[in-house]
């Protein structure tokens, strides 16, 4: 086999091989074969014509097209094995030559994975991350502990914000009725923003037994588009009022929050352990997120072909698709409840598309670099965790995964650790990253 590759484009170039005429001519051979079973000529039973009478008849040209599909995969792949490329598209094949008793020659247009020159990756300068757990934050989530075993109980005094008011409501726009618009003893929590803006405010200061018309002004935005922006009036009877009876910070209510604890104290502990753990995985996270991202802004790739993007597109449809179907909602069922459409989707998978093309591109780069490969323990380290993760069986996840793929997958997490464990926590938190932080530690 004679192989040429040639550059055109930087993500793009024409490979020139032939097909020796010895592998030709077996092919020719294997395809008269698989002809000569169907074949119906005067005088010869079937399946029983010479190859000559068939060259008279019909000529040898007639079983070319088929003895190329069949050789093409093999010879191209070897081709571009040969050539070291390392092809990301179908390619663009164009028969040149294809004279008897000669070589084959073949060009084929092929689309290729884009050179990555790296830049710094090791010891990188990333923002410092707060680790600390405030007793503040303990304190808060205790009291939403508190919050969450609160008992509702009947007051006959006026609704209060945080109590929470059991009514019939029904909404008009003038004077019809519209659609969705009615319910019957709901229970609303007022101060929750569960209602249109401007509903709970009014109902502030209500009793049992109480008629109310409250007057609203639908968002703009809203989903049914007859209602957006639209003035209504609801027609609404309370039936009950309720105020939160709130338990005593003390060791029964610990061990009613927690089997496993026997005191207040013991409590605060836990969640204290349980926040820093937290912390402590969103502050690597973001050191990984950052440190990364700034490793790929680091390199250097020219271009990106569209078909790499537009197959991650794909791919991560395909994941969060996947993730929704094991949760028993399919994509029909998904586009209906969000109403949204699969183009919706697909644009909102093009966000980071390429970013994430080019930090696999990167991250590629340096296992190559580094020389990171994975070790026969490391692989069956791997397939234990990814059945445990899947609740699968490990035999399964051998059959779905070959070798080379848990290698690059083994190799691909290394080189985001070599990324991560180098950098340096030397930046100071800009205000936006402040700002972020004081949000996480609310939720």
């Amino acid at each position: 086999m004679s192989v040429k590759w040639e550059k055109t484009e930087s993500t793009k170039g024409i490979l020139r091989f032939t097909i020796d005429q010895d592998t030709v001519k077996k092919g020719l051979d294997k395809t008269f074969k698989e002809v000569q079973k169907t074949l119906s000529v005067p005088g010869f039973r079937k399946g029983r014509v010479p190859r000559q009478m068939f060259n008279t008849m019909y000529g040898e040209e007639a079983l070319y097209e088929d003895t190329l599909n069949n050789l093409l995969p093999e010879a191209y792949s070897k081709a571009v094995e040969e050539a070291g490329i390392e092809p990301v598209d179908q390619p663009q094949i164009d028969v040149k030559s294809m004279e008897s008793g000669k070589d084959w020659e073949i060009e084929a247009t092929v689309t290729v994975k884009p050179e990555v020159e790296l830049g710094q990756y090791k010891d990188l300068e990333v923002t410092k991350q707060d680790r600390k757990v405030s007793e503040d934050a303990v304190e808060q989530n205790l009291e939403n502990k508190r919050q969450q075993h609160a008992e509702l109980v009947l007051k006959e005094d006026a609704a209060e914000e945080g109590d929470t008011v059991v009514i019939d409501f029904e909404g008009f726009k003038g004077d019809e009725a519209f659609e969705g618009g009615k319910g019957e003893n709901y229970s609303l929590e007022l101060g929750s923003n569960s209602f249109i803006p401007g509903f709970e405010e009014q109902l502030v200061g209500v009793k049992a037994g109480d008629e109310k018309d409250v007057n609203v002004t639908f968002p703009e935005e809203y989903h049914a588009e007859d209602l957006a922006g639209q003035e209504a009036v609801f027609k609404v009877k309370v039936h009950e009022v309720k105020t939160k009876e709130m338990p005593e910070l003390d060791d029964e209510f610990a061990k009613d929050v927690d089997d496993e604890v026997e005191t207040i104290d013991e409590l605060r502990e836990k969640i204290r352990t349980q926040l820093q753990e937290g912390r402590e995985n969103a502050a690597n996270e973001t050191v990984e997120d950052e440190a990364i991202r700034k490793a790929v802004e680091n390199a250097k790739i020219d271009e990106i072909p569209y078909v790499m993007t537009h197959d991650e597109v794909h791919r991560q449809m395909d994941i969060f698709l996947n993730n929704l179907s094991n949760q028993g909602i399919s994509p029909e069922m998904y586009y209906q409840i969000t109403g949204t459409t699969e183009q919706d989707l697909h644009r909102q998978m093009e966000v980071d598309a390429e970013f994430r093309v080019r930090t696999n591109l990167v991250l590629e780069a340096i296992v190559e670099a580094e020389e990171l490969g994975a070790t026969e323990e490391e692989m069956e380290e791997e397939i234990k965790n990814l059945a445990k993760e899947y609740g699968m069986e490990e035999d399964n996840v051998r059959s779905v995964l070959t070798d080379d793929m848990l290698k690059h997958d083994i190799a691909m997490k290394k080189a985001i650790d070599l990324i991560t464990s180098t950098a340096k926590e030397t930046l100071e938190p800009t205000e936006e990253t402040e700002e972020s932080e004081v949000s996480e530690d609310q939720e």
